[in-house]
C-alpha cells in the first residue's frame, strides 16, 4: 500500500525551460523528494539555500502542486511550438518510491503532455510503471543507477527503490518496446564504495542512452587522489563500452578535462 504527500501546494507555473546541459523544458510538480539523496542531493542544497525547505527532514517530505494538470492546460498551447521535450523532473522525482500521490499526478502529466504531441524524457530513483508503455513511442524513460552494491544504496539512496527493482521495471519498458536511458551520474569515487564500472555498465546493456558523471559537493570524493584523473579514465571506459555496444552516450562537463572532451553535441533524449 503506498503512501500519500501529507501537503499541498499550488504554483503560479509549471514549465520552464532548464540550463541542464542536455535538457530542454521541464516540470518539477512535487517539492521535495523521499529518496533523501545524500551526494549531496544538488537540489536539496538549492532549496535549503534559498529557503524552500529549512531542514533534511523537510525535503524528504514531499509537498505535491495540486494545480500542476491546471498549469499545463494553461502553458501547454502557449509553449509547446518551442518545446522539443519535456523533461520529469530536475529537481524532484516523478515517480516517488512507495508515493501514490506522486506517481499519479506524474502519468496523468504525462498523457496530457503527450495528448499536445510533447514527448516527456522521464528519470527516477523509483519503480517506474509499466502503464509508461501505453503512451507515446517518442517518450523516453530512465533510471538513475551508480552502483549495484544495495549497502551503498541504503546509505547513498534511503529512500529510493532498491537497484534490482528500478531496473526490472526499466527493463520490462525495454522489452515492451520502449526507448530507454541509464544515469550513471553521480557516480562514487572508490574511496566511497569500491566497484566494477564495467558491472554497473553489463546491468543497463540494454538501454539507448548512457549518461555519466561525477560525483560533485563531496569532501570525500574531493580528497581521493588524483580524482580529476580517475573520473576522465572511467568516462573514457564508458565512452569505449558504449561504442562497442551501440549505445548513445554523454559524459557531463566536469567529469572530462575541457580538452579531453568529446566533440559530439549532447544528444537531445526522444526517441527517434
Amino acid at each position: 500500500m503506498g503512501k500519500n504527500c501529507l501537503h499541498t501546494i499550488e504554483r503560479k507555473s509549471m514549465l520552464y525551460k532548464t540550463n541542464v546541459e542536455y535538457g530542454d523544458y521541464t516540470m518539477n510538480h512535487v517539492l521535495g523528494c523521499s529518496h533523501g539523496c545524500r551526494y549531496p542531493c544538488y537540489a536539496y542544497l538549492m532549496a535549503r539555500r534559498f529557503g524552500r525547505v529549512g531542514s533534511y527532514e523537510e525535503w524528504c517530505s514531499p509537498v505535491l502542486v495540486s494545480n500542476t494538470l491546471e498549469l499545463l492546460d494553461e502553458e501547454i498551447p502557449r509553449l509547446k511550438k518551442k518545446i522539443k521535450n519535456v523533461q520529469l523532473c530536475f529537481t524532484t522525482d516523478p515517480f516517488m518510491y512507495g508515493y501514490d500521490d506522486v506517481c499519479e499526478m506524474s502519468l496523468a502529466a504525462v498523457r496530457k503532455l503527450n495528448a499536445a504531441g510533447i514527448p516527456c524524457v522521464v528519470l527516477s530513483k523509483g519503480v517506474l510503471p509499466q502503464e509508461l508503455a501505453d503512451q507515446s513511442r517518442h517518450n523516453v524513460y530512465g533510471t538513475t543507477l551508480v552502483s549495484l552494491n544495495e549497502d551503498y544504496r541504503s546509505k547513498a539512496e534511503p529512500g529510493a527503490a532498491p537497484y534490482a527493482e528500478r531496473m526490472a521495471a526499466l527493463r520490462k519498458l525495454h522489452d515492451n518496446g520502449c526507448a530507454t536511458w541509464a544515469s550513471m551520474e553521480p557516480y562514487p569515487s572508490p574511496n566511497i564504495v569500491d566497484q566494477n564500472i564495467f558491472e554497473v555498465l553489463e546491468s543497463v546493456s540494454f538501454v539507448d542512452r548512457i549518461i555519466f558523471g561525477r560525483t560533485n559537493y563531496n569532501k570525500a570524493v574531493s580528497s581521493y587522489p588524483e580524482v580529476k584523473r580517475w573520473y576522465a579514465d572511467r568516462a573514457h571506459e564508458v565512452l569505449g563500452w558504449c561504442d562497442r555496444h551501440g549505445i548513445e552516450c554523454y559524459i557531463k562537463h566536469g567529469t572530462l578535462p575541457e580538452d579531453e572532451r568529446m566533440t559530439e553535441k549532447a544528444p537531445i533524449l526522444t526517441s527517434d
